[in-house]
């Protein structure tokens, strides 16, 4: 029997910048607008630290799990992950380069507790470290006619995800877009330009909120480590490898002997999957499965609702209960996961 999904609003919102509420109608046609139309959204989940300093490139490649110095040298984002010594995920983040040095954009739930763990290494390194939340904003856009209008800000729309471009105007030398999978940009905006800049965009886009753009990277298979799910998971259960969030030839980082013992032992048991469940679900929700009695075997990275209701998920599971089981939302006698190919190989 089917579990009737959670109701839904008639009227969802994104905070912007001037602290009102930017309306983004119903959210049934929100999630329509970024499976099959254009659309643009204000990333309030989101948050920016800034880094900067002449040593700050070497800093981050001996803290994270990706190659920062490869991306420097291509200029282009890369993902990644922040982790304990024991390879547990405290962030997992889009790194990306600025004039001044890199932009980190993580969840807003672990910005400041991230920033204050980084500054308590920097030492004498020339790193400055800085938090956004006030200086910058993000939008998200997509869709068939979002080059068209991000045309208007940039002189070129990068088109391969990673790729980075800057605005085309000496009033806009901040503005910064980053091309993600799936026909998808990512803006970093000052704040002060931020409005402006999105009611021009919503002109011809579909405004939406941070739900159904969570939804699209739910459906690319990018997982966001939030306040919930901090030190769950080693980089390779949340496929960071599998994204390019982490790299095998660089050098120390912290730990990064678990990561590469479970990278060339093959001692991964749990997998990143990509599911739907026919009720409300939210990052950390436990999972559990009918071959494994008495205790959780898995976890919910993220959540999002779905066009026909209920959400999708990104789950951490077992592999062998996802293959050859069944595998329940928060307890035994919960939902069904409904496993969903993911958009990129799983090895």
């Amino acid at each position: 029997m089917q579990i009737a999904p959670p109701p839904i609003a008639n009227e969802s919102s994104t905070p912007n910048p001037e602290g009102n509420d930017v309306k983004t109608g119903d959210p049934i046609a929100e999630i329509s607008a970024v499976i099959s139309g254009s659309y643009v959204a204000q990333l309030s989940q989101l948050s920016v630290l800034e880094f900067s300093g002449a040593d700050a490139t070497p800093f981050l490649q001996g803290q994270f799990s990706c190659d920062v110095e490869l991306a420097a040298r291509n200029g282009v984002s890369t993902y990644g992950s922040y982790c304990t010594p024991k390879g547990r995920m405290l962030a997992s983040f889009l790194l990306i380069p600025s004039a001044a040095g890199w932009y980190m954009v993580l969840s807003s739930s672990i910005a400041a507790s991230i920033q204050k763990r980084l500054g308590m290494f920097v030492l004498r390194s020339k790193v400055k470290i800085i938090s956004g939340a006030q200086t910058y904003s993000l939008i998200g856009v997509g869709g068939s006619d979002a080059v068209t209008r991000l045309g208007e800000w940039f002189t070129e729309v990068p088109l391969e995800p990673h790729q980075v471009s800057t605005g085309k105007t000496t009033e806009d030398p901040e503005l910064t877009i980053i091309c993600l999978p799936g026909q998808r940009w990512l803006m970093i905006s000052p704040t002060a330009s931020t409005n402006n800049i999105f009611r021009a965009i919503s002109t011809s886009l579909k405004t939406v909120g941070v739900a159904a753009w969570e939804l699209t990277d739910i459906r690319k298979g990018i997982p966001l480590i939030t306040a919930k799910t901090q030190e769950q998971f080693i980089p390779q259960m949340a496929s960071l490898e599998l994204i390019g969030g982490v790299s095998f030839k660089k050098g120390c980082y912290p730990g990064q002997e678990i990561v590469a013992r479970t990278q060339y032992l093959g001692k991964l048991k749990r997998r990143l999957y990509l599911a739907h469940v026919d009720d409300d679900a939210m990052a950390g929700d436990e999972l559990h499965s009918d071959d494994v009695q008495g205790q959780s075997n898995g976890m919910v990275v993220n959540a999002a609702p779905a066009p026909g209701g209920g959400c999708d998920v990104l789950a951490v599971v077992q592999e062998d209960s996802a293959i050859h089981s069944r595998v329940h939302l928060r307890s035994a006698n919960g939902a069904l996961l409904q496993f969903l190919p993911l958009s990129y190989p799983v090895s």
